[in-house]
């Protein structure tokens, strides 16, 4: 069993690292076009306003988006387990398929007048793509407000109105939010690993008003917007709420917290003793992944932290 959590959280670990390893993190809303070294503010104006017909998307979320803003405009998508089950993808070509790279060639088959990719995942691809004379375009969603402007920004291009999904992504929001618990959210157990206040979980830990135990510190760990934290620091901040995350390939949840009872520090903590240990899916919490996996973090983070 060991073993296994080993390697789920390796797997983990590797799917934030792909997702934080090109570029440095920021505080700041930010969407980074196919040129490396221009960065540009989410409110620019970098795609052609309207024009857009024909959209690939390289990315769950992006795909997500053009289909509720426009679903005639999209015509491939990646192959996210996301979408297995979504009706709405039933008939749109897949130009790639789990952990192989897109198929360059169904990509250009396909005709589009744009490519979209996610930034530290698609790179090498949209590279290739820009080279064939493809608009693409890169993005990264680290917090809301990149959402939401990453909504706006694609609704200019292909003519749509971002007004019903910005106002959809509102009533995920608390209405009325109250001071939550101390919180700590753990990625990874070997290394302890925990999102701070510049990645995408820690932004919506702090929508939730909780008290995110990570949320200032910095660290030396290679992957933006996570910190590791010691045993020790755990046992100083004993938090009164713990999120289990689920890696991708999934695992059981009998099997994550079967292996942490074994850790020493583990049974001292407050949230153990209250029984307020929770298990979250990776897809909403830490890689938003689509506008239903939000949706799905986002209740289960009001029963969480809105519990009595």
């Amino acid at each position: 069993m060991h073993r296994r959590w080993l390697l789920s959280a390796l797997a983990l670990l590797m799917s934030i690292v792909l997702a934080a390893c090109t570029t440095a993190t920021t505080q700041q809303s930010q969407i980074k076009v196919t040129n490396p070294t221009e960065t540009i503010n989410a409110n620019s104006q970098q795609l052609p306003t309207g024009s857009v017909k024909r959209v690939v998307a390289l990315s769950s979320l992006s795909a997500d988006i053009i289909s509720r803003l426009n679903s005639t405009k999209i015509v491939g998508i990646t192959g996210s387990k996301l979408f297995k089950n979504d009706s709405k993808f039933k008939d749109i070509p897949r130009v790639s398929e789990g952990q192989s790279p897109p198929n360059l060639e169904k990509i250009v088959a396909l005709k589009p007048d744009l490519v979209i990719g996610a930034e530290g995942f698609s790179n090498i691809p949209i590279q290739k793509l820009q080279q064939l004379g493809i608009n693409t375009f890169l993005t990264k969603v680290n917090n809301w407000e990149s959402l939401e402007e990453l909504t706006k920004t694609l609704a200019k291009s292909i003519d749509a109105d971002p007004l019903p999904l910005l106002n959809r992504y509102k009533t995920f929001l608390p209405e009325k939010p109250t001071q939550g618990f101390s919180t700590l959210a753990l990625v990874s157990r070997q290394p302890i690993l925990a999102p701070n206040k510049n990645s995408w979980a820690g932004d919506l830990l702090a929508k939730f008003q909780a008290k995110n135990i990570a949320a200032d510190l910095q660290g030396k760990s290679p992957i933006g917007g996570y910190v590791t934290l010691s045993a020790e620091k755990v046992l100083e901040a004993n938090p009164e709420v713990i999120i289990l995350v689920n890696p991708p390939q999934g695992n059981s949840e009998a099997a994550l917290l079967d292996s942490l009872k074994k850790e020493a520090f583990w049974q001292q903590l407050q949230a153990t003793k209250n029984n307020r240990v929770y298990v979250f899916d990776y897809f909403g919490l830490v890689n938003p992944g689509s506008i239903d996996a939000i949706e799905k973090a986002c209740q289960q983070l009001k029963q969480v932290l809105f519990a009595a």
